[in-house]
C-alpha cells in the first residue's frame, strides 16, 4: 500500500513530524516499508509564463522566449521544446538553480549562457528534467491558473513524501488511505475527516436489469447507470498526483476516477461502456468452455471455479479481478454502467493466481471488502464524474442495490482478565473500553467481559484474541513493559529408554554419513518408482511442476542427490536424511498434530553408494555392498537385534533386499537399486540403501547389569545343509527359539553365522550354513555332559527346518 503523506493528513493531521509518524504506524502493525520523497531535490525553479516567442536566428529548432517569473522583467530564455508557445505556463529555472543529477549523478547548475549566439537567462524545464516522470515529449505544461513567480516545489507539492506500507493479510481495512487515517486516528485521538460529497439525486429512471444468480459468490451488488459523459475531459491535476504518487498511472478521467476511489476508500469498482452491453447483467460461476479477453489483453478460460459477470451475449467481466475488453470504456464513450459490489473473499481468492497475474481489486477482495458502504461509494464516484466528466446533456439514473446474502456480524467476547494475562499490563475496563471506542468498535460491556460487534469493514475479527491483539495495537507495544517470565518452570528428564533424534544424526554422521535436508514434496514419478504409489497425495498449489506431490518414502529424494552429486564428478556418496513421510490413513484423527486421514510418520533413510572406503594405501578398493550398509544398519539400533525377511519392493533388487524386523514389527527395508531404476536413472552403480521407522529406532533397552563370567568359554560349529530357498533367518529363529524354552541350552551367549558354502559334495540346489555357538556359565566350569546336553537340543531343533540336515 502506497501513498503520500499530504493525501493521508488531509484526513487526519497528527502534532507528529514524519518520521514520528512513520514509526507510530510501524509500532502499531502497519509496518512502513520505506519513506521516500516524492520529487529529488532542486532549488530556485518557479512557475513561468512565455510571453513570447520568435525563432532564433542562428538555429531552425529553437525558439527565443521572453518568460515572465513574477520578478517584474521578462527573461529571455532559449528553447527548444516543440510544445513552447505564448501563454503556457511551465516550469522555469532561474540564473543559480540546481537540477536533480543527470546520469553522471552530478547536480545540474543553470548559469547565463548563450545558445548559438543568443542570450539564454534560464532553463524551461520537462518533467523528466525535473525527475518527475520518464515524460520528455515536452515541457511540463501547468494549469492556467498557475500563480506567476510562485516557487514551484511550493505549487506542486513537491515537498511531500510517498509512505509505502507492508500490510499483513489480516489487515485489509487498511488497502485505502481511509483506512491508514482511521488507524492514526484510533492511536493518536485526533479527529478524522472523512471525504465528503452531496448524494446526487437521478435524473431519469433508468435502470440495467441485473440478476445474482450465485449467492455464494456475490452477496451484494449495486449499479448506476449514467449517460451524457465527456470522457475526453482532463483528470485534474491534484487527482493525477495522487495517484501518481500512489504507484497508480492516470488513463483517463473514467479510469483514473474508479482507481481514485479506490485508492481513497478502499473499494473497487467497474466501469462499463453501457452501450456495448447486450441485454441484462448475470452475476453467476463461469461454464467450461467459456472465455474472456481481459483488458490486459490476456483471454482466459473459465470454468464453474471462476466468477463471471456476463450480458446476455457473452462474459463481460472476472468478478472482482479484471473487467472485459469487450465493455472496456474509451474516449468515445458517453454512456456507462457503474458498479460496486461485494464478493465473497473465498470466491476470489487464489483465481487471479491460476491465471498469473495479480490485481489491485482481486488482492483487496479476496482479503474482504467492505459490504455496508456500496450505495455510498457509488456516490462518492458519481459526483466526481459529475464533477469532471459532467456535461449539460448528463442524466443519472436511480442505484440499482441487490443485497442477497451479507455476512453475519456475530459479536466477539474477550475477557479483561484474559487480556491482561496475554498482554502483561494491568489494564482496567475503562481503559479498554476507551480503546474499542477509538477504534470504531461498538460493544457492550458485562462483568469484566466486553462484546464487540464487528464493523463492516473488519473481517480480521474473529475470535477473542483477535480483540486482544487490538488492545496491545492502540495501547502501544513500546508501552508494554520487558519483564521476564513469572511462570513456574519445571525440567523434564528425557525418557532414558528413548533417544532422540539428534543422537540417531550424530549416529549415521560417526557412521561416515553426511546428513541432507530434501523438500517433502517430489515428483510424481518417484513416488511410483520408489515406493509403487499410484495414488500419491497431490498438491493444491505446487510451487513447481516437478514437485506436484507429498512423498511417501525418502529414497527418491536421496537417489536424486546421488545423481546430482555424480554430476559433479563425485564418485563416493554416503547420505542420511531423517524426515516425515505422508500416506492416507482412513483410521487417522484430527489432533494437535495430526490430520484426519492422513498419516505423517517420521523415516530414517541412508544411502550408500561408490568405494565402501575413501582411497588408501592400507586396503584394496572395493564397492559398498549390501552386508556393509546392512552392519552400519544393526550397528544403528544395537544393543536391539535385528531380524531380516525376504521382501518384494517396488525400488530394490529382487534378490538383494529384505525386510527390517525388530521382533515381531516391520520397522523398515534394506537393499540395493533395482536394476530397472539404476538404468531409469543413469547411475553407473546400484547404489544400497535403508528406510527405517525413526520412532523403533529411537526406542531402546534400558542397560541393565550383567555379571561377567569367570569361567571360561566353549565354542562349538555347526554345519547344516539346507535348500537354497531356505533362509538363514530360519535357522537362527529356531536356534533362538531352542535357548528360550530349553534349560539345557541357557548357557548358549552366541549365534554366529560365519560361512555358507557351495559347490563339490552338495546338489546343485542346497547349501551349507555353518555356525559358531559360544556356550559359558557364570557359576561354574562347564563340563563336557553339559555342553554335549546343550549341542544336542540345538540339534535336534534342526529337523524343525524343512529339508534341513547336518553336513557330514
Amino acid at each position: 500500500m502506497q501513498f503520500s503523506e499530504s493525501w493521508l493528513r488531509s484526513m487526519v493531521d497528527p502534532k507528529m513530524t514524519s518520521d514520528e509518524l512513520s514509526h507510530l504506524l510501524t509500532m502499531s502493525g502497519l509496518e512502513v516499508e520505506e519513506v521516500e520523497p516524492v520529487a529529488p531535490p532542486f532549488t530556485n525553479i518557479v512557475v513561468g509564463l512565455v510571453v513570447e516567442t520568435a525563432k532564433h536566428p542562428n538555429a531552425d529548432r529553437l525558439n527565443v522566449c521572453q518568460v515572465d517569473v513574477g520578478t517584474g522583467a521578462l527573461l529571455n530564455i532559449v528553447c527548444g521544446a516543440p510544445n513552447v508557445r505564448p501563454g503556457l505556463k511551465v516550469p522555469c529555472a532561474m540564473v543559480g538553480a540546481v537540477l536533480p543529477p543527470g546520469a553522471d549523478g552530478k547536480p545540474f547548475e543553470i548559469k547565463l549562457g548563450q545558445l548559438r549566439g543568443v542570450e539564454s537567462q534560464g532553463m524551461l524545464c520537462s518533467a523528466r528534467e525535473l525527475k518527475l516522470s520518464e515524460d520528455h515529449g515536452g515541457l511540463l505544461e501547468l494549469p492556467e491558473d498557475a500563480p506567476v513567480g510562485q516557487n514551484f516545489r511550493d505549487y506542486y507539492q513537491l515537498n511531500d513524501l510517498k509512505f509505502t506500507i507492508k500490510l499483513t493479510p489480516n489487515k485489509a481495512d487498511c488497502l485505502s488511505v481511509l483506512g491508514v487515517a482511521r488507524e492514526v486516528s484510533a492511536l493518536t485521538g485526533t479527529p478524522l475527516k472523512q471525504p465528503t460529497f452531496k448524494k446526487v439525486s437521478a435524473t431519469i429512471d433508468e435502470k440495467l436489469p441485473v440478476k445474482i444468480s450465485a449467492p455464494d459468490l456475490c452477496g451484494r451488488f449495486s449499479g448506476r447507470v449514467i449517460r451524457g459523459l465527456n470522457a475526453k475531459a482532463a483528470t485534474p491535476q491534484w487527482m493525477k498526483q495522487r495517484l501518481e504518487r500512489s504507484g497508480q498511472r492516470p488513463i483517463s478521467a473514467l479510469v483514473d476516477i474508479s482507481n481514485y476511489v479506490m485508492l481513497e476508500l478502499g473499494r473497487p469498482t467497474h466501469v462499463f461502456d453501457l452501450d456495448k452491453i447486450h441485454g441484462s447483467l448475470d452475476v453467476r460461476w463461469g461454464k467450461p468452455g467459456e472465455s474472456l479477453k481481459l483488458l490486459n489483453g490476456n483471454t482466459v478460460a473459465v470454468d464453474d471455479w471462476i466468477g463471471v459477470i456476463s450480458d446476455e451475449r457473452q462474459i463481460e467481466s472476472l468478478a472482482g479481478i479484471m473487467g472485459g475488453d469487450a465493455t472496456a470504456v474509451s474516449l468515445e464513450t458517453q454512456n456507462i454502467y457503474l458498479e460496486a459490489a461485494f464478493w465473497w473473499p473465498q470466491a476470489i481468492q487464489g483465481r487471479a493466481r491460476r491465471f498469473n497475474f495479480s490485481t489491485d481489486a482481486g488482492h483487496r477482495f479476496e482479503r474482504g471488502v467492505d459490504f455496508a458502504t456500496t450505495v455510498e461509494h457509488i456516490e462518492r464516484i458519481t459526483a466526481l464524474l459529475l464533477e469532471i466528466c459532467g456535461t449539460p446533456e448528463t442524466k443519472v439514473g436511480p442505484i440499482d442495490d441487490q443485497s442477497v446474502n451479507l455476512p453475519k456480524r456475530d459479536p466477539v467476547s474477550v475477557r479483561t482478565a484474559r487480556a491482561i494475562k496475554v498482554i502483561g499490563v494491568p489494564l482496567s475496563d475503562s481503559q479498554i473500553a476507551d480503546i474499542f471506542t477509538r477504534l470504531g468498535l461498538a460493544f457492550t460491556q458485562e462483568n469484566g467481559v466486553f462484546s464487540v460487534t464487528p464493523p463492516s469493514y473488519r473481517f480480521d475479527i474473529e475470535i477473542e484474541e483477535d480483540l486482544i491483539e487490538e488492545i496491545a495495537r492502540v495501547y502501544g507495544f513500546e508501552n508494554i513493559p520487558a519483564l521476564p517470565p513469572v511462570a513456574p518452570n519445571a525440567m523434564y528428564i528425557a525418557p532414558e529408554q528413548q533417544r532422540s533424534l539428534f543422537t540417531i544424526r550424530r549416529q549415521l554422521a560417526d557412521l561416515d554419513y553426511q546428513e541432507v535436508i530434501n523438500f517433502s514434496f517430489v515428483e510424481e514419478a518417484w513416488e511410483a518408482d520408489f515406493a509403487g504409489n499410484l495414488q500419491p497425495i497431490k498438491l493444491l498449489n505446487p510451487i513447481a511442476s516437478q514437485m506436484s506431490v507429498m512423498r511417501s518414502s525418502l529414497v527418491g529424494s536421496l537417489v536424486a542427490n546421488v545423481k546430482y552429486n555424480l554430476n559433479r564428478k563425485l564418485n563416493r556418496v554416503r547420505i542420511f536424511e531423517t524426515g516425515a513421510v505422508y500416506s492416507r490413513n482412513p483410521d487417522v484423527q484430527n489432533g494437535p498434530l495430526a490430520v484426519a486421514c492422513f498419516e505423517q510418520p517420521k523415516r530414517v533413510a541412508v544411502l550408500a553408494y561408490g568405494p565402501q572406503a575413501e582411497e588408501q594405501w592400507g586396503q584394496a578398493s572395493r564397492n559398498v555392498d549390501f552386508f556393509d550398509v546392512k552392519a552400519d544398519l544393526e550397528a544403528l539400533f544395537a544393543p536391539a537385534a535385528l531380524r531380516f525377511a525376504k521382501l518384494e519392493h517396488p525400488a530394490l533388487h529382487p534378490g538383494r533386499s529384505a525386510q527390517v524386523l525388530l521382533g515381531d514389527q516391520v520397522v523398515g527395508f534394506i537393499g540395493e537399486l533395482h536394476p530397472r531404476l539404476q538404468q531409469k536413472y543413469d547411475l553407473p552403480l546400484a547404489p544400497v540403501l535403508f528406510e527405517v521407522d525413526a520412532l523403533a529406532l529411537q526406542q531402546r533397552q534400558v542397560p541393565a547389569y550383567v555379571e561377567i563370567s569367570k569361567f571360561p568359554a566353549v565354542v562349538r560349529d555347526l554345519a547344516v545343509v539346507v535348500k537354497q530357498v531356505v533362509n538363514a533367518q530360519d535357522l537362527m529363529d529356531v536356534f533362538a527359539a531352542e535357548q528360550q524354552q530349553n534349560p539345557a541350552c541357557r548357557i548358549l551367549q552366541a549365534i554366529v553365522l560365519f560361512d555358507e558354502y557351495h559347490g563339490k559334495g552338495l546338489e546343485n540346489d542346497e547349501k551349507s550354513l555353518a555356525f559358531r555357538f559360544t556356550l559359558q556359565d557364570t557359576e561354574n566350569t562347564l563340563q563336557d555332559d553339559t555342553v554335549d546336553a546343550a549341542m544336542s537340543a540345538l540339534i535336534a531343533a534342526v529337523s524343525k527346518v524343512p529339508t534341513a540336515k547336518l553336513r557330514a
